[in-house]
């Protein structure tokens, strides 16, 4: 049984400024990890130095921070100073992310996405040893960059992969691989793809979706507006065909891509949404969650989705949630 246990933050609803009572709670809850994400909410930094500072025994992680968004200076300088504030305890997450983020909302051309993920890993691994980097990669160049503050410790870089090019990208250069939208059953699919390749620290990552309400209804009708939101993007259509779910999966493609919405949400089986987005009580999706380490998911990293229940419970609801949601061992 894994001995990590990870939450998303920071939380929808409470101020950045509020979360020193959220950390406390998931340390006293025994989670071990925090891991952020950078969309359109908080970028991926800020939380964890706040983490940092509020809570110096929890291991921090981003899940992830866009290759496209910054330059790989700029991100080189954001990761060490975030490592020289956690020594040892800092995880750095890099993606491709999407078109619409990178595109649509930062500016930037989403060109040849796996090679520029590839080019910053191998920029970022020796960058943060504190060498200097000097030379052409194939989706850009850097002219002599050195970090004046390289950390002691460098962290790990880890990459977020969906099928074989990038899972096996990840397994050959990089120290662990972040998973996401995926089922429990679909990790030993994931997990061949990195058979025989990888240290013995690599880590394997996985953000999971919990709903922790017991109204089904509720869950199930979230669930299915986030899988046709996320879903029907290309990388993760794609991904979701090769773990096999063309057949379920393919009325809710052709729906969306004829523009009808409404449908596209109704024709995602409850099958599908159930096994995605974890629901039910804290203690069931506590337990459902650790079948992915059962199935070979080192760091599991709960992303906790609204419920009714929060939305009238406030901040006492939320601690009890946390709690609830928080790992202890099996008897």
């Amino acid at each position: 049984m894994t001995n990590r246990w990870g939450f998303t933050v920071p939380l929808g609803g409470v101020p950045l400024a509020e979360h020193a009572a959220v950390y406390a709670a998931l340390d006293r809850a025994g989670f071990t990890d925090v891991w952020s994400s950078e969309v359109n909410g908080t970028d991926a930094f800020t939380p964890l130095a706040l983490a940092a500072a509020w809570q110096p025994a929890l291991r921090l992680g981003t899940a992830i921070t866009p290759t496209f968004t910054r330059g790989p200076g700029l991100l080189a300088m954001s990761a060490a100073a975030l490592a020289e504030a956690a020594p040892g305890r800092f995880a750095l997450g890099i993606g491709a992310s999407s078109p619409v983020v990178v595109g649509d909302w930062n500016g930037v051309p989403f060109t040849e996405p796996f090679r520029r993920t590839r080019d910053m890993l191998r920029f970022l691994r020796p960058a943060l040893r504190g060498e200097t980097v000097d030379g052409a990669f194939d989706t850009f160049s850097v002219r002599r960059f050195t970090l004046e503050r390289p950390p002691a410790t460098p962290p790990p870089v880890l990459l977020a992969a969906l099928r074989p090019g990038m899972l096996r990208l990840a397994a050959a250069e990089a120290d662990g691989v972040i998973l996401n939208w995926l089922a429990a059953d679909d990790v030993p699919r994931v997990r061949a793809e990195l058979a025989g390749r990888g240290g013995p620290d690599f880590d394997v990552v996985a953000r999971i979706f919990v709903c922790p309400t017991e109204d089904a209804d509720y869950a199930r009708t979230l669930g299915r507006r986030l899988i046709t939101s996320y879903l029907t993007v290309p990388a993760y259509a794609e991904f979701h065909r090769w773990l096999g779910r063309e057949a379920t999966l393919g009325p809710v493609w052709s729906a969306w891509a004829a523009g009808d919405r409404r449908a596209a949400a109704a024709a995602v089986p409850d099958e599908v949404v159930d096994a995605l987005i974890l629901h039910g009580s804290p203690a069931h999706c506590r337990d459902q969650a650790r079948r992915y380490t059962d199935a070979g998911v080192d760091v599991p990293v709960l992303a906790l989705l609204p419920t009714p229940e929060l939305a009238t419970g406030g901040a006492a609801t939320l601690g009890e949630l946390i709690a609830g949601l928080g790992r202890t061992e099996r008897s």
